[in-house]
């Protein structure tokens, strides 16, 4: 199992897909591991040579201590990308995959071919909403989030419908260290791209599901709309879209990579 040490942490990742294909990056949400990307991997994985890892303090990556930065987290990715010998990926994140992906759009640019966010936004919420959530799981834990994270995350319809799915889904999310969970709070409510989404200057997807909670349609036209190359999509579903709504994301996402080729 790869691992790549670093001097506080060490993050877990894996790599497949076509040897001579274009890197292909994914970023998991918040409270996820890189199995969230399945879908798009089993779809795209004989067109791409495809990274996927555990942010710090999620699935098998390890946790250091203290709150974090987006800066930090994006930091990350450059490491794994300087290990690996990868000059430039395309890039996709979802929620505060999607933060990462901005702040490597602005600044590292240079090493990205494209980028597509989802369920995401310039800002998500509110700096004291944020800490709320931290002061919360560092007293109670992760369970007594479980049902409304099932509730941002999936349509009752798709619950339903997919409750094996999501319920792995959810185990994956409890098994998220506590430490490492808040830590990601405060890099999500700390990070505000509002006013550089100007020097994002590689081209844009930014998807959105068109039922969620969390980051609204609008938040991601505006994404869109605010950087050089933007182009928006609406899928079915809530915050994590590319599962509910798998091949209309894959579809929308191949385009966009193929049309920058």
């Amino acid at each position: 199992m790869p691992f790549l040490d670093l001097p506080q942490h060490r993050l877990h990742y894996q790599t497949e897909g076509r040897a001579d294909g274009q890197w292909l990056t994914f970023c998991n949400s918040l409270g996820t591991d890189l199995g969230m990307w399945q879908p798009q991997v089993d779809a795209l994985a004989s067109q791409y040579r495809i990274l996927r890892y555990d942010r710090r303090g999620h699935g098998q990556s390890s946790t250091p201590p203290g709150l974090y930065s987006v800066a930090e987290l994006g930091a990350d990715v450059l490491a794994l990308w300087d290990h690996l010998g990868i000059a430039r990926s395309h890039f996709c994140g979802l929620s505060i995959g999607g933060l990462t992906g901005q702040w490597l759009g602005v600044h590292a640019g240079n090493r990205l071919r494209t980028l597509t966010v989802a369920a995401t936004a310039a800002k998500i919420g509110t700096l004291d909403g944020w800490q709320a959530r931290i002061a919360q799981v560092q007293h109670d834990g992760l369970l007594p989030l479980v049902d409304g994270t099932r509730e941002r995350w999936f349509t009752a319809a798709f619950a339903q419908t997919h409750a094996s799915q999501v319920e792995d889904i959810l185990q994956r999310f409890l098994a998220t260290s506590v430490v490492g969970y808040a830590g990601c709070c405060n890099a999500v409510g700390t990070a505000d791209f509002r006013d550089a989404l100007g020097r994002i200057g590689v081209p844009l997807l930014a998807i959105a599901g068109n039922d969620d909670p969390v980051c609204a349609p609008a938040e991601l036209q505006a994404i869109a709309d605010g950087v050089a190359h933007g182009h928006h999509a609406t899928l079915p579903g809530r915050h994590i879209c590319n599962l509910e709504s798998p091949q209309a994301f894959t579809s929308a996402l191949a385009a966009h990579l193929s049309a920058q080729h």
